[in-house]
């Protein structure tokens, strides 16, 4: 099991046979959520999501705790985001504290937190 900077276990690389889970614009869900594949968020979410890969679509919503391997946020992400790659494309909004190796932040992009480079 890898972890990430700040020591949250992820899931096992994904393999081929690792699906992709879009979660529909008019999908409301509360709760904890974990996949070895990629979770694309395109309604709402509060709560914890553990994945390889995060997706928030451009009016998705998340409220709580993230973890993935790769996180590309284009709608808006409020709480906490642990991973290695951290995407915020220009029409994204994000309210977190944030551990990764590497961030690409484009121009547009609404942020506000502390972002905290993992120690290697």
């Amino acid at each position: 099991m890898q972890t990430t900077p700040d020591k949250v276990p992820l899931p096992a690389r994904a393999t081929n046979s690792a699906s992709r889970s879009v979660l529909a614009a008019d999908l409301k869900i509360k709760g904890d959520m974990t996949s070895d594949g990629t979770i694309e968020v395109l309604g709402e979410v509060e709560g914890k999501i553990t994945a390889h890969a995060l997706i928030v679509g451009n009016e998705g919503r998340i409220k709580g705790t993230v973890s993935a391997e790769t996180v590309e946020v284009r709608g808006r992400l409020d709480g906490r985001i642990s991973c290695v790659a951290l995407t915020l494309r220009a029409a994204s909004s994000v309210k977190a504290d944030s551990t990764y190796a590497t961030l690409v932040i484009e121009s547009g992009a609404q942020i506000d937190g502390r972002f905290t480079l993992a120690k290697a």
